[in-house]
């Protein structure tokens, strides 16, 4: 039994612990929820993984993204949590990727090669391009919708993205997804039942596909990468 996996094995089995160490997974976005999501995947011993992130780590990070301290301010958002990560489970087998994921290239990556993606992307082309890509390649994709604007950690919710509700965001990828021709596509969702506050949204200079942002608070994007990193393990666990 590895000593730091052993209360995870007590848990899942032995069996359990072998099919997630033999697991390869892609997280797309190292922010509020993609950071969090990679690091319990890390945490349940998943032995394979990519992170991708073009990103550096700003002040304003430091609000709800675990890799945003002082000390890292202007680093790499995916240099930062690769460091974590090898410094949790230096046998992990870790691909960094520092940049922004073209359409061409989230071809090109989303491949069968992964057990499963996780889109952490909060820019809606880009969104819809990945999400996509995974179609179109066959690959398990869950994706986190809008945790900003919103504080009730009670109204987040699991379901395919065609059956969520009560998001705006959400709804705009399903309507992406019916015109790229992806109206059946199986990507499950981490979405919140809760209306988002439109007294919090502030608008951007447009640039990296970003027009605007809704406040947000500390732990509810947390909360959204837990669930994304949730239905990857147990799916894992249970093949």
């Amino acid at each position: 039994m590895t000593d730091w996996l052993q209360r995870t094995e007590l848990l899942i089995g032995a069996d359990g612990i072998n099919k997630l160490k033999c697991a390869n997974v892609l997280v797309v976005g190292m922010g509020g929820v993609g950071s969090f999501a990679a690091e319990f995947l890390c945490r349940s011993g998943i032995g394979q993984m990519t992170i991708v992130d073009g990103d550096r780590v700003d002040p304003s990070n430091k609000n709800r993204q675990i890799v945003a301290l002082n000390s890292t301010v202007d680093i790499y958002k995916a240099d930062v949590m690769a460091a974590r990560m090898h410094d949790i489970n230096p046998d992990m087998q870790l691909t960094v990727i520092k940049e922004f994921l073209t359409p061409d290239l989230m071809m090109e990556l989303v491949t069968t090669k992964f057990n499963w993606v996780l889109d952490c992307i909060d820019s809606l082309q880009p969104k819809l391009y990945f999400l996509g890509a995974a179609a179109t390649n066959g690959v398990k994709v869950a994706s986190s919708m809008g945790a900003g604007g919103r504080v009730d950690p009670q109204k987040v919710r699991i379901a395919p993205i065609f059956e969520t509700d009560c998001c705006r965001f959400a709804y705009k990828i399903r309507k992406g997804l019916r015109r790229k021709g992806f109206a059946s596509a199986n990507i499950i969702a981490v979405y919140s039942e809760e209306l988002v506050n439109r007294d919090s949204l502030q608008l951007t200079d447009g640039s990296n596909f970003k027009r605007s942002y809704y406040g947000t608070i500390s732990y509810l994007p947390a909360l959204f990468g837990l669930n994304l990193a949730s239905i990857v393990i147990r799916d894992l666990i249970r093949d």
